[in-house]
């Protein structure tokens, strides 16, 4: 049985005290009827003090990117031990503004993910496809080939590693896909990782990822191959990040 995962990404947004707020809040908002994993990747320069203000709640902090180089002369990049040692347990590779607005391709990103892993945090990996090749049928090709670049390398730990379907037309626009649809990429990726990693299939958790809100959480959530959701924009708002969590289950 997969715990549901819930992870809110806050892309370039908050402040100090936006960060303090929001995590006291969704803190004390956890209760008996949230029964997922949550998480939040929040900028690099909230990282220390959204660890210290989830010390102690039900809540695990990560970074929306790593660099692929454990240290040296890479001048604005941020390592993967550095995240472990302020005490991140999640980091996003691959999220589809990283691949469209930086030209992060499959290559880097599974570098990414190793050094990720290498230092103990627990990656989860983003794979999606824009409008105009959805609109060319070109779906499960896209994912193929993305899945497809981590599984061929056999460094990447598949028993530490989370998968988010996110289709790029529905990040930030208001559309989403619907849960049938939104099933039949997650169900096409977990054939794909029984074809190539049969024992750790049905162990990796699929989220979607997609304008994901409280009002649509429950019927993707009640598909079988999705595990959670990368809740973009509603986990700026604590009670709607919280009410999407309830449906989690």
């Amino acid at each position: 049985m997969r715990q549901p995962l819930v992870i809110g990404n806050w892309k370039m947004n908050g402040s100090l005290s936006v960060t303090s707020e929001l995590i006291q809040s969704m803190g004390a908002g956890i209760d008996g009827k949230i029964s997922c994993e949550i998480g939040l990747c929040v900028p690099f320069v909230y990282l220390s003090i959204a660890v210290k203000q989830a010390q102690g709640l039900a809540i695990g902090i990560g970074a929306q990117t790593v660099s692929e180089f454990p240290n040296g002369a890479y001048t604005g990049e941020i390592s993967a031990p550095m995240l472990a040692e302020v005490g991140c347990k999640w980091v996003l590779i691959g999220h589809s503004e990283r691949r469209q607005y930086f030209n992060e391709g499959d290559d880097q990103l599974v570098l990414k993910l190793k050094a990720a892993q290498n230092a103990g945090l627990c990656p989860v990996f983003c794979v999606g496809e824009t409008e105009q090749e959805k609109k060319s049928d070109k779906t499960f090709e896209v994912i193929q080939r993305q899945v497809s670049a981590l599984l061929a390398d056999k460094e990447v730990d598949l028993d530490n590693l989370v998968l988010a379907y996110e289709p790029v037309w529905a990040i930030g626009t208001g559309l989403t896909a619907t849960p049938d649809e939104a099933q039949a990429v997650h169900a096409y990726i977990r054939d794909l990782l029984t074809l190539n990693a049969d024992e750790s299939a049905q162990k990796i958790r699929i989220l979607y990822g997609g304008s994901v809100k409280p009002d649509n959480a429950q019927s993707l959530f009640g598909q079988q191959d999705i595990d959670g959701g990368l809740i973009g924009g509603a986990s700026l708002n604590a009670e709607d990040f919280l009410t999407i969590c309830r449906q989690a289950k």
